[in-house]
C-alpha cells in the first residue's frame, strides 16, 4: 500500500491575505499532497486575487495548488491543475484548457460507473465521498471504505476520500486504500490552529498505515 496523504481544501469563503498564514502554518507542519482553492459565489477577479496571493505559498512548500470549478481560471492563473464537479465544466474541457501536463481531478460521489468514465478518460484521480457527515458541503451520497477497496484492486487511477473526515475518523479510509484525504474544516476549524491539525492528521495516518501492515 502507498502511503496516504493529505489534501487540503480551502474554506468556502477567505480573506486571501490574512488566509496566508493559515495556509503556511499548515504547510509547515507536516506532509501535505495538494491545496485546492475552493471559493464560493465569488467573482472571477476575487478568484484570481486568491490564486496570485496563495498559489506562491504552496509552490514554494513543493505542493500542488489546485483551483475548484474553473479551469479556465486555473489555466491563466498558473495553477498546477483544477477540480470538477459532475455539475461543474466537463473534464475534457478541462483537460483541453489545462493540457496534459497539470492534474484534472473529478468528484464521482459513491458511484463506480463516474469513476471508471472519469479514469478512463485520463482523470488524475477521481474524488469519492462524502464518507462521514459534513456541513462544508452537505451530501446525500454516503460510500463506504469497501468502494475504496474494489478500486485499488482494479485500478491505478489514485483515488481522494473527502467528507467529515478528521484524524480520529480517517483510520478506516487509510487502510481501506485511500491514496489522499481531503479535509476542510478539520484543519482550518483547529482550536489549536491548523499546523496542529496537520500534525495530528499525518500522525493518524502513520497509525492507520502501521496496524494495515501488520
Amino acid at each position: 500500500m502507498t502511503g496516504c496523504r493529505l489534501y487540503l481544501v480551502t474554506p468556502p469563503a477567505l480573506d486571501p491575505v490574512r488566509f496566508r498564514d493559515a495556509l503556511t502554518q499548515a504547510l509547515d507542519a507536516g506532509d501535505v499532497a495538494s491545496v485546492q482553492l475552493r471559493l464560493k459565489n465569488v467573482g472571477d477577479d476575487e478568484i484570481r486575487r486568491a490564486c496570485d496571493i496563495l498559489l506562491p505559498i504552496a509552490q514554494r512548500s513543493g505542493v500542488a495548488f489546485l483551483l475548484n470549478d474553473r479551469p479556465d481560471l486555473a489555466a491563466r492563473a498558473g495553477c498546477d491543475g483544477v477540480h470538477v464537479g459532475q455539475q461543474d465544466t466537463s473534464y475534457h474541457e478541462a483537460r483541453r484548457l489545462l493540457g496534459t501536463d497539470r492534474i484534472v481531478g473529478v468528484t464521482c460521489h459513491d458511484s463506480r460507473h463516474l469513476a471508471m468514465e472519469a479514469a478512463e478518460a485520463g482523470a488524475d484521480y477521481v474524488a469519492f465521498g462524502a464518507f462521514f457527515p459534513t456541513t462544508t458541503k452537505p451530501s446525500h451520497y454516503r460510500p463506504s471504505p469497501e468502494l475504496l477497496v474494489w478500486w485499488s484492486e482494479i485500478m491505478t487511477v489514485p483515488t481522494v476520500a473527502i467528507g467529515g473526515i478528521t484524524p480520529s475518523n480517517c483510520a478506516p479510509l487509510v487502510a481501506a486504500g485511500a491514496d489522499f484525504l481531503a479535509v476542510v474544516s478539520a484543519v482550518w476549524d483547529h482550536p489549536d490552529g491548523p499546523g496542529a491539525a496537520v500534525r495530528e492528521f499525518n500522525q493518524a495516518i502513520a497509525v492507520a498505515e502501521t496496524a494495515a501492515v501488520s
